[in-house]
């Protein structure tokens, strides 16, 4: 039986060349998040991440608001008046007290016009109630804005994921991806909400503000004004000797979370070695320099806040010492006087304010980056126009000559040629990293292939239809997938449409029908998010069941029985068998016994196919396989096997090499 499309039974003429780097193309290592916390002092004492590039990441986050530029504009406006209404009520009150101190003191009797305060107390009323409306209008407009845009972000991000190629979901940790989903747009949601309104309203105060008092009295805008630049010099040196201990506190932060993980995720393994105390010990050590290293860290940055009230309650006081000198010297009324301490109790709020949302601007660039990085991802390809689907599909696999590498210059096969006939079982066998998976993730067009041919029923699957081509598919995986349903629905997964009788008929042919029924609620049982409720050979026969009703013409089996016992095996294996009667099937196993029976077997060590053939055709030539079978029964170790095998494999050419020198000679 012939299935080289070069050469029908030599390994040499249809070869493949698989490099050992797909072992290494995930992204295996763990990633740790920092976190670290602030002191009480202003927002910009604190450590946070910035945009790589400010102006093209702001830039093009703000794409998303134009569709809403007049909502914006509204709010605006509304941000405005309200702000304006807010920094006019100190004039007013300044104004009433100008009244009662005239009605008090300046004339010799009580004599107050309480007409005139009634009026400003009322026109004080308007001016805060009116910006309280303002500023609710602001905030529903506002809201209503920032909903519409995160919504459409995150429908444009939810269909990139739909879209992107398997290479990235092999390079990224689910964690990472989850927190480009939600945490960072969550991060962007709140600052459209808060931020961009409360820098305007800030910027606003704050103009009004030093108008304000320049209008009321230079001077004491200029002594209000020299408390700054000792404001910032406090603040920067407090910033210097505050860092390094934030910067460390992420550090070991991060280092005790990921102490924390492994403990809790090892925690069986720790107790069967006896190794709490030990555990305990490590935890303690990195408590006890986190805990004084946070300290120093929370000390430090605390002191900020009272040192620069001290200063600002120093410039008040300055104020008000050189505010009653003018009244005594008749060049201001005490009604001003008031209204400027006012003002100048509010003027560094403004300022730090905007201090705080510039410093969250930059946060929020930095988690638009993010998400903007999903969403420069390159893609599958799509569809050709003329692309085909496949009437009354076969199954017939060709392999020609293809080529591939997850990186330039670095393939994973080389020059692979196969055919395959419907109907035919296939068995590839190779040590972990050979690129078994990848063959089928070829198959399915999960990676696009550098060079060569894959055909299904004479057809490039290039020029098929993605979704019609997948659909030929039934895959069952090492680590099985559920997800949180019912079991009939996670079985009816791969056909929607799928009657009651045929998800029971597909249980029964997977051997899952009696454990099903005796589950509390049967085929309604809710299965939870980790599928804790079930066993892993459960687990498997489940999603057996689904490929039974997806009714495939193509099967992938990768690994699937790897996870259970052996019992649980056996009716694993005896489902995937009649589940592989009469289609084409493509089966990697890490148990020799288990592909005997497969019409053809790939035997991939090293990069390369270096055998092929069925069982029988492959323990006659007493070569590599032959070696490896008899050899697999004294080690449950593929891996293991497969270097003691090449050890003798090299003892045993090194010997005929050898042999045939001493004939020569």
């Amino acid at each position: 039986m012939s299935h080289s499309s070069s050469s029908p039974s030599s390994s040499s003429s249809s070869s493949s060349s698989i490099s050992k780097s797909d072992q290494n193309r995930s992204f295996t290592g763990r990633q740790r998040k920092n976190s670290g916390g602030h002191g009480p002092g202003p927002g910009f004492l604190g450590t946070f991440e910035k945009p790589k590039s400010f102006k093209i990441t702001l830039k093009r986050l703000l794409n998303y608001l134009k569709p809403h530029r007049l909502g914006i504009a509204v709010v605006f406006v509304l941000a405005i008046l309200s702000t304006a209404f807010t920094v006019l009520a100190p004039l007013v009150i300044g104004e009433i007290v100008n009244v009662l101190f005239e009605g008090i003191v300046v004339s010799e009797r009580l004599t107050i016009d309480y007409s005139a305060v009634t009026t400003l107390l009322l026109l004080l009323l308007g001016l805060y109630v009116g910006s309280s409306v303002f500023a609710y209008g602001q905030q529903y407009i506002m809201a209503g804005v920032t909903q519409k845009v995160v919504s459409d972000l995150r429908v444009e991000v939810g269909s990139k994921l739909s879209r992107l190629r398997l290479k990235y979901y092999d390079t990224h940790t689910h964690g990472e991806i989850m927190s480009r989903i939600l945490s960072d747009v969550d991060t962007i949601s709140n600052t459209l909400q808060q931020g961009i309104v409360q820098l305007l309203t800030s910027a606003v105060t704050l103009i009004g503000i030093i108008l304000i008092m320049l209008y009321l009295n230079p001077l004491l805008t200029f002594i209000c004004f020299m408390i700054l630049p000792v404001s910032a010099v406090l603040t920067k040196i407090i910033v210097d000797k505050s860092q390094p201990y934030f910067k460390k506190q992420q550090v070991i932060t991060a280092d005790l979370n990921g102490h924390v993980e492994e403990m809790y995720t090892g925690h069986k393994i720790i107790k069967a070695f006896g190794h709490e105390e030990k555990a305990s010990e490590t935890f303690d050590g990195i408590n006890e320099n986190l805990y004084d290293t946070g300290w120093k860290a929370q000390f430090i940055s605390g002191i900020a806040m009272p040192v620069l009230f001290t200063v600002q309650n120093i410039g008040y006081v300055i104020v008000c010492i050189v505010g009653c000198l003018f009244v005594l010297a008749g060049s201001m009324n005490i009604g001003n006087v008031q209204s400027f301490i006012l003002y100048s109790k509010q003027f560094t709020q403004p300022i730090t304010q905007i201090s705080t949302v510039i410093t969250t601007i930059q946060s929020t660039l930095a988690a638009a980056e993010h998400v903007f990085e999903v969403l420069d991802e390159e893609e599958e390809l799509s569809d050709a126009p003329d692309a085909v689907s496949v009437v009354s599909p076969k199954g017939a696999v060709v392999f020609d000559h293809v080529t591939f590498g997850y990186e330039s210059g670095n393939p994973v096969i080389h020059d692979l040629s196969l055919n395959i006939y419907p109907g035919e079982s296939v068995a590839i066998v190779g040590p972990t990293g050979a690129g078994k998976t990848t063959i089928l993730n070829l198959l399915m067009r999960f990676y696009e292939i550098d060079g060569g041919q894959i055909l299904i029923d004479d057809i490039d699957i290039t020029k098929m239809k993605r979704h019609d081509l997948r659909s030929l598919f039934g895959m069952v995986l090492q680590t099985p997938w559920l997800f949180y349903g019912t079991v009939r629905e996670n079985i009816a997964y791969g056909r929607e449409d799928a009657t009651e009788e045929e998800i029971i008929s597909a249980a029964k042919a997977a051997y899952a029908d009696s454990f099903i029924r005796k589950l509390p609620q049967g085929y309604d049982t809710i299965i939870n998010e980790e599928a804790s409720n079930i066993s892993e050979g459960q687990k498997q026969m489940l999603t057996i069941a689904r490929a039974f009703l997806s009714n495939p013409v193509i099967l992938l089996l990768d690994e699937a029985t790897s996870n259970v016992d052996t019992l649980t095996e056996v009716h694993i294996r005896d489902a995937m068998a009649t589940l592989m009667k009469g289609r084409t099937s493509f089966v990697i196993a890490h148990r020799l016994s288990t592909v005997r029976n497969a019409d053809l077997i790939l035997v991939i060590n090293k990069g390369e196919i270096i055998e092929q053939g069925n069982h029988d055709e492959l323990m006659a030539k007493d070569g590599f396989y032959a070696m490896l079978y008899n050899s697999q029964f004294s080690s449950d170790n593929l891996d293991e096997t497969f270097e003691q095998v090449e050890k003798k494999m090299s003892e045993k050419n090194q010997m005929n090499e050898n042999n045939k020198n001493n004939k020569n000679n």
